[in-house]
């Protein structure tokens, strides 16, 4: 007898190809490579710029207004409606050789996104991993001969980004960059939130 299998309260992730044009780029990395004056816990190879929101600069201004039809595309398939969005804050992260990320997710914000401003070594592609203690079994089945799948794999390695390329997903879901082994790494992050939310009549708004 034949059997489906049904893809069960998925997690979506949107990948988008050229979301930034290259001048753009080029004129983000160049202003932004000299600010990025912050260091991270995770690595004293990283380090990033203040968090911006796009009105405060005209380049992350720019980016913003085509990040958002992106965001009302993935927010349409989280919440089930095309809400109105907005970027909420921005910043540039600098990774150099042998800098990590370590894994984290974003609070007070419901989509977060990465745009990639130059190319990333292969072994330093963004990676997205279930949750730690979520509702996954506590004993594995994972061995040489084991093969994940969509449904039992523990993470996801992003495709090798190209410059403007952008993946925009649900600001709870864990991630992390492996050790750069290549050159300086250079990356738009952002959080974005809808205009509100409607629960039966019960509304609550966001401010911009």
């Amino acid at each position: 007898m034949s059997h489906d299998i049904l893809d069960l309260f998925p997690t979506p992730l949107l990948r988008a190809k050229g979301v930034l044009p290259l001048p753009l780029v080029a004129g983000l990395v160049a202003h932004f490579s000299s600010e990025a004056d912050r260091e991270n816990s995770s690595s004293t190879q990283l380090s990033h710029t203040r968090l911006l929101n796009p009105r405060e600069s005209p380049l992350f201004g720019q980016a913003a207004q085509l990040i958002t039809p992106k965001l009302v595309a993935l927010g349409e398939q989280m919440f089930g409606e095309a809400l109105g969005w907005s970027v909420k804050e921005m910043w540039v992260n600098l990774l150099d050789t042998g800098g990590r990320q370590t894994m984290h997710n974003h609070a007070n914000s419901f989509i977060s996104g990465v745009v990639y401003l130059t190319a990333s070594h292969p072994d330093s592609r963004t990676v997205f991993m279930k949750s730690p203690g979520g509702t996954d079994f506590a004993f594995r089945n994972d061995h040489a001969k084991s093969r994940p799948t969509p449904y039992s794999a523990a993470k996801w390695i992003s495709p090798a980004p190209e410059p403007g390329d952008m993946v925009l997903f649900p600001s709870y879901l864990m991630h992390e960059v492996p050790p750069n082994p290549g050159t300086r790494r250079i990356t738009l992050a952002f959080n974005a939130i809808p205009t509100r939310f409607d629960s039966w009549g019960y509304v609550v708004s966001f401010g911009g």
